[in-house]
């Protein structure tokens, strides 16, 4: 709707792993059921390839969390040494009442031995309601993603997993 801004926030994590590698986790599906969700958030049951493309854009997956609602994530960028976007859709009720669609990308800096990963998320709402109820699931939604973050870094001395400023 245009007007509404998105509900916005980003989480950051320090990787030992070159770009490439954290990247090549996002098509690994048998991985995706590690997020666990938070709170009243669901975690992730299963996620299976709707279309798979050779150029890896375009390829989209479909989810079924464990509350029984289901999405699909579509891979609209892939530069796997930089950048990586999804583009979240076709919510099943009632989320699909509130929100248009969730962008999620993945923000890779390669520092020496570190690998600087910024997740960042816009939540973009159907109406100004949405928006409240959106702004409300974004805040469960960064703890979960934190947490998500510090699973994948997985005990990597140094490394750390925050949130940061969201709107």
């Amino acid at each position: 709707m245009p007007g509404i801004r998105p509900v916005t926030f980003a989480c950051r994590a320090n990787f030992r792993q070159p770009p490439e590698e954290i990247a090549a986790q996002i098509l690994d599906l048998a991985k995706w059921p590690e997020f666990t969700g938070y709170a009243f958030l669901p975690g992730i049951r299963q996620a299976e390839f709707e279309v798979r493309t050779p150029e890896v854009v375009g390829t989209r997956i479909r989810v079924t969390n464990t509350d029984g609602s289901s999405h699909v994530e579509e891979i609209v960028e892939w530069v796997p040494d930089r950048r990586v976007q999804l583009r979240f859709g076709d919510f099943s009720p009632p989320l699909s009442r509130l929100a248009t669609g969730f962008d999620e990308t993945w923000l890779f800096r390669r520092e020496g031995e570190t690998t600087e990963v910024v997740r960042e998320f816009a939540l973009w709402p159907k109406s100004w309601f949405g928006r409240l109820v959106l702004w409300g699931i974004a805040r469960v939604l960064e703890r979960a993603v934190g947490r998500h973050l510090r699973q994948l870094v997985g005990g990597v001395s140094g490394a750390d997993a925050r949130g940061s400023e969201s709107s």
